[in-house]
């Protein structure tokens, strides 16, 4: 099994969100019907980036590096 470390983007609110799983098309699909409590205020989420790992922890740990950055242009 592998997992995913994702970026996805609102464009109708022109926002970013970073996250991690083991089934991209499911998470995608709730975080757009509002299975996320970070992402319900919007359900226009695209996928923009995605690196696959072969742990949960590896994914994990790139996501935190990301989110650390705290910078939109690091993202783009």
């Amino acid at each position: 099994m592998s997992f995913q470390m994702y970026i996805l983007y609102s464009q109708t609110f022109d926002q970013y969100y970073v996250g991690h799983c083991a089934d991209m098309e499911d998470r995608l699909y709730r975080h757009n019907h509002s299975g996320s409590k970070s992402t319900k205020k919007a359900k226009d989420w695209a996928l923009k980036y995605v690196e696959v790992f072969q742990t949960r922890a590896e994914a994990s740990m790139r996501e935190l590096q990301i989110k650390k950055k705290k910078s939109r242009k690091y993202i783009e």
